[in-house]
Protein backbone atom coordinates (compact mmCIF):
# COMPACT_ATOMS: atom_id res chain seq x y z
CA UNK A 1 0.00 0.00 0.00
CA UNK A 2 0.77 3.28 -0.11
CA UNK A 3 0.75 5.19 3.06
CA UNK A 4 0.37 8.95 3.94
CA UNK A 5 1.30 9.73 7.22
CA UNK A 6 0.61 13.49 8.70
CA UNK A 7 -0.23 14.65 12.25
CA UNK A 8 -0.78 18.34 14.31
CA UNK A 9 2.85 17.84 16.90
CA UNK A 10 5.21 18.58 14.11
CA UNK A 11 7.36 16.06 11.45
CA UNK A 12 9.53 14.84 14.47
CA UNK A 13 7.03 14.00 16.64
CA UNK A 14 7.49 10.40 18.63
CA UNK A 15 4.00 9.79 17.62
CA UNK A 16 4.66 9.69 13.60
CA UNK A 17 7.85 8.50 14.08
CA UNK A 18 6.48 5.34 15.34
CA UNK A 19 4.55 4.85 12.65
CA UNK A 20 6.29 5.35 9.91
CA UNK A 21 8.82 2.46 11.80
CA UNK A 22 5.67 0.08 11.98
CA UNK A 23 4.11 1.08 8.68
CA UNK A 24 7.60 1.28 6.84
CA UNK A 25 8.32 -2.38 7.16
CA UNK A 26 5.70 -3.45 4.64
CA UNK A 27 4.50 -0.35 2.66
CA UNK A 28 5.63 2.60 0.92
CA UNK A 29 5.20 5.73 3.45
CA UNK A 30 5.01 9.00 2.41
CA UNK A 31 5.85 11.82 5.39
CA UNK A 32 4.03 15.17 5.00
CA UNK A 33 3.71 16.72 8.60
CA UNK A 34 3.70 20.54 10.02
CA UNK A 35 6.75 22.02 10.72
CA UNK A 36 6.10 22.83 14.48
CA UNK A 37 2.90 21.99 16.46
CA UNK A 38 -0.25 22.99 15.61
CA UNK A 39 -2.67 21.07 18.38
CA UNK A 40 -6.50 22.27 18.09
CA UNK A 41 -6.11 24.04 15.37
CA UNK A 42 -9.05 22.32 14.17
CA UNK A 43 -9.90 22.68 10.21
CA UNK A 44 -8.40 25.92 9.64
CA UNK A 45 -6.62 26.29 6.37
CA UNK A 46 -3.55 29.15 5.69
CA UNK A 47 -5.26 31.11 3.22
CA UNK A 48 -3.59 35.02 3.68
CA UNK A 49 0.26 33.96 3.63
CA UNK A 50 2.30 31.40 1.44
CA UNK A 51 2.90 27.70 2.37
CA UNK A 52 6.01 26.47 2.63
CA UNK A 53 6.93 22.49 2.39
CA UNK A 54 10.65 21.95 3.16
CA UNK A 55 12.17 18.44 2.53
CA UNK A 56 13.78 16.83 6.24
CA UNK A 57 16.75 14.59 5.75
CA UNK A 58 16.53 11.97 9.14
CA UNK A 59 19.93 9.89 10.10
CA UNK A 60 21.01 10.75 6.60
CA UNK A 61 17.39 9.59 4.13
CA UNK A 62 14.91 11.61 3.26
CA UNK A 63 12.25 11.57 5.59
CA UNK A 64 9.36 13.94 4.33
CA UNK A 65 8.30 17.28 3.90
CA UNK A 66 7.99 19.80 6.89
CA UNK A 67 5.10 22.02 6.10
CA UNK A 68 4.49 25.68 7.46
CA UNK A 69 0.72 24.88 7.28
CA UNK A 70 -1.92 23.30 9.35
CA UNK A 71 -2.33 19.78 9.41
CA UNK A 72 -5.04 19.65 6.46
CA UNK A 73 -2.43 21.66 4.46
CA UNK A 74 -0.59 19.10 4.50
CA UNK A 75 -3.07 17.26 3.54
CA UNK A 76 -4.10 19.13 0.67
CA UNK A 77 -0.56 20.12 -0.90
CA UNK A 78 0.29 16.09 -0.41
CA UNK A 79 -2.87 15.61 -2.42
CA UNK A 80 -3.11 17.89 -4.97
CA UNK A 81 0.73 18.38 -5.67
CA UNK A 82 3.73 16.65 -3.65
CA UNK A 83 2.81 13.05 -3.84
CA UNK A 84 2.60 11.21 -7.42
CA UNK A 85 -0.21 9.47 -6.72
CA UNK A 86 -3.44 9.65 -4.16
CA UNK A 87 -2.29 7.46 -1.19
CA UNK A 88 -4.14 4.37 -0.19
CA UNK A 89 -4.30 5.35 3.32
CA UNK A 90 -3.63 8.01 5.72
CA UNK A 91 -2.97 7.76 9.15
CA UNK A 92 -2.93 11.38 11.28
CA UNK A 93 -0.82 10.64 14.56
CA UNK A 94 0.07 9.14 17.01
CA UNK A 95 -1.16 12.01 19.39
CA UNK A 96 -0.12 12.12 22.41
CA UNK A 97 -3.58 12.45 24.90
CA UNK A 98 -6.66 11.11 23.49
CA UNK A 99 -9.03 13.26 21.13
CA UNK A 100 -12.57 12.08 22.20
CA UNK A 101 -16.05 13.90 23.07
CA UNK A 102 -15.82 17.44 22.19
CA UNK A 103 -12.16 17.86 21.52
CA UNK A 104 -12.71 15.79 18.18
CA UNK A 105 -14.16 18.94 16.95
CA UNK A 106 -10.82 21.34 17.63
CA UNK A 107 -8.08 18.42 16.99
CA UNK A 108 -5.63 18.89 13.93
CA UNK A 109 -4.72 15.23 14.27
CA UNK A 110 -8.68 14.79 13.99
CA UNK A 111 -8.97 17.22 10.89
CA UNK A 112 -6.16 15.90 9.10
CA UNK A 113 -8.30 12.74 8.77
CA UNK A 114 -11.73 13.91 8.05
CA UNK A 115 -10.01 16.19 5.39
CA UNK A 116 -8.43 13.01 3.57
CA UNK A 117 -11.72 11.57 4.01
CA UNK A 118 -13.27 14.51 2.15
CA UNK A 119 -11.03 13.13 -0.98
CA UNK A 120 -12.29 9.25 -0.48
CA UNK A 121 -9.01 8.51 0.74
CA UNK A 122 -9.64 6.13 4.05
CA UNK A 123 -8.38 7.62 7.03
CA UNK A 124 -7.78 7.01 10.56
CA UNK A 125 -6.73 9.36 13.42
CA UNK A 126 -4.82 8.06 15.81
CA UNK A 127 -4.30 9.46 19.40
CA UNK A 128 -3.29 7.51 22.78
CA UNK A 129 -3.44 8.56 26.35
CA UNK A 130 -0.95 10.06 28.24
CA UNK A 131 1.24 13.48 27.41
CA UNK A 132 4.49 10.96 27.44
CA UNK A 133 3.09 7.69 26.39
CA UNK A 134 5.84 4.69 26.96
CA UNK A 135 3.97 2.19 24.21
CA UNK A 136 3.40 3.81 21.20
CA UNK A 137 4.85 1.17 18.90
CA UNK A 138 2.57 -0.97 19.90
CA UNK A 139 -0.42 1.35 19.28
CA UNK A 140 1.30 1.57 15.83
CA UNK A 141 1.38 -2.18 15.54
CA UNK A 142 -2.82 -1.59 15.45
CA UNK A 143 -2.97 1.30 13.55
CA UNK A 144 -1.15 -0.65 10.48
CA UNK A 145 -3.29 -3.83 11.18
CA UNK A 146 -6.51 -2.15 11.17
CA UNK A 147 -5.45 0.20 8.27
CA UNK A 148 -4.69 -3.01 6.60
CA UNK A 149 -7.79 -4.06 7.22
CA UNK A 150 -10.04 -0.97 6.35
CA UNK A 151 -8.10 -0.83 2.70
CA UNK A 152 -9.30 -4.36 2.01
CA UNK A 153 -12.54 -4.03 2.78
CA UNK A 154 -13.67 -0.28 2.92
CA UNK A 155 -15.17 2.45 4.81
CA UNK A 156 -18.75 3.81 4.18
CA UNK A 157 -18.09 7.57 1.43
CA UNK A 158 -17.63 10.28 3.87
CA UNK A 159 -16.69 7.96 7.01
CA UNK A 160 -13.47 7.86 8.31
CA UNK A 161 -12.30 6.19 11.80
CA UNK A 162 -11.10 7.68 15.28
CA UNK A 163 -9.02 5.78 17.45
CA UNK A 164 -7.76 6.11 20.43
CA UNK A 165 -5.66 3.66 22.68
CA UNK A 166 -4.84 3.40 26.73
CA UNK A 167 -0.91 3.85 27.45
CA UNK A 168 -0.45 -0.09 27.61
CA UNK A 169 1.63 -2.83 25.66
CA UNK A 170 -0.43 -4.36 23.41
CA UNK A 171 -0.33 -7.88 24.72
CA UNK A 172 -2.19 -6.11 27.68
CA UNK A 173 -4.66 -4.63 25.36
CA UNK A 174 -8.26 -5.11 26.73
CA UNK A 175 -11.33 -5.77 24.14
CA UNK A 176 -11.81 -2.85 21.47
CA UNK A 177 -14.98 -0.97 21.84
CA UNK A 178 -17.00 0.70 18.82
CA UNK A 179 -18.12 4.03 20.54
CA UNK A 180 -19.73 7.11 19.99
CA UNK A 181 -18.75 10.59 20.33
CA UNK A 182 -19.01 11.57 23.92
CA UNK A 183 -20.60 14.62 24.06
CA UNK A 184 -20.09 15.56 28.22
CA UNK A 185 -18.43 18.66 28.12
CA UNK A 186 -15.43 19.34 30.35
CA UNK A 187 -14.86 21.32 33.91
CA UNK A 188 -13.83 24.44 32.02
CA UNK A 189 -11.96 27.48 33.21
CA UNK A 190 -10.21 30.33 32.55
CA UNK A 191 -6.88 31.25 34.94
CA UNK A 192 -6.75 34.98 34.88
CA UNK A 193 -2.83 36.62 35.53
CA UNK A 194 -0.92 39.62 35.28
CA UNK A 195 2.61 39.79 33.65
CA UNK A 196 5.21 41.76 34.90
CA UNK A 197 4.25 44.89 32.73
CA UNK A 198 0.91 44.58 34.84
CA UNK A 199 -1.00 43.43 31.89
CA UNK A 200 -3.66 41.02 31.86
CA UNK A 201 -3.57 37.52 30.11
CA UNK A 202 -5.42 34.32 29.96
CA UNK A 203 -5.10 30.45 30.04
CA UNK A 204 -7.82 28.16 29.04
CA UNK A 205 -7.94 25.49 31.12
CA UNK A 206 -10.24 21.79 31.55
CA UNK A 207 -10.34 19.05 33.76
CA UNK A 208 -11.75 15.72 33.32
CA UNK A 209 -13.81 14.15 36.05
CA UNK A 210 -12.42 11.04 37.22
CA UNK A 211 -15.98 9.60 38.21
CA UNK A 212 -17.04 8.50 34.45
CA UNK A 213 -19.93 5.70 34.72
CA UNK A 214 -19.28 3.19 32.21
CA UNK A 215 -21.10 4.44 29.13
CA UNK A 216 -20.86 3.21 24.98
CA UNK A 217 -18.89 6.28 24.40
CA UNK A 218 -15.34 7.40 23.43
CA UNK A 219 -14.09 9.21 26.31
CA UNK A 220 -15.03 6.93 29.35
CA UNK A 221 -14.04 4.09 27.30
CA UNK A 222 -10.41 4.96 27.07
CA UNK A 223 -10.32 6.02 30.32
CA UNK A 224 -11.63 2.81 31.41
CA UNK A 225 -8.51 1.16 29.24
CA UNK A 226 -10.49 0.34 26.12
CA UNK A 227 -9.42 1.03 23.07
CA UNK A 228 -11.79 3.22 21.59
CA UNK A 229 -12.77 3.66 17.90
CA UNK A 230 -15.29 5.71 16.80
CA UNK A 231 -16.57 5.95 13.34
CA UNK A 232 -16.93 9.57 12.57
CA UNK A 233 -18.79 11.01 9.67
CA UNK A 234 -17.63 14.10 7.67
CA UNK A 235 -21.87 14.98 6.56
CA UNK A 236 -23.01 17.21 9.61
CA UNK A 237 -26.45 17.56 8.34
CA UNK A 238 -29.11 16.38 10.59
CA UNK A 239 -31.74 14.65 7.93
CA UNK A 240 -34.00 13.85 10.70
CA UNK A 241 -35.04 17.23 11.37
CA UNK A 242 -34.88 18.37 7.85
CA UNK A 243 -38.67 17.65 7.27
CA UNK A 244 -39.57 19.24 10.48
CA UNK A 245 -37.86 22.86 9.35
CA UNK A 246 -39.49 22.32 6.05
CA UNK A 247 -42.35 25.21 7.34
CA UNK A 248 -39.26 27.64 6.98
CA UNK A 249 -39.64 28.10 3.49
CA UNK A 250 -43.22 29.39 3.78
CA UNK A 251 -41.62 32.25 5.75
CA UNK A 252 -41.86 35.50 4.14
CA UNK A 253 -38.82 37.70 3.92
CA UNK A 254 -40.44 40.82 2.83
CA UNK A 255 -41.10 44.27 4.56
CA UNK A 256 -44.36 44.08 6.18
Amino acid sequence: MNILLTNDDGILARGILAVHKTFSQKHEVSVIAPDRERSAVGHGITLNMPIRAKKILLNEQDWGYAVSGTPVDCIKLGILELLSRKPDLVVSGINPGVNTGVNINYSGTVAAAREACLYGIPSIAASIKGRDPIHLNDAALFVLRLGEQIVKTGLPAGTFLNVNFPDLPIDHFPNIRICRQDLSFYNEYIDKKTDPRDQTYYWHGAELSNNMPESDADTPNVHNNYISITPIKCDMTDYALIDELKILESFSITKE
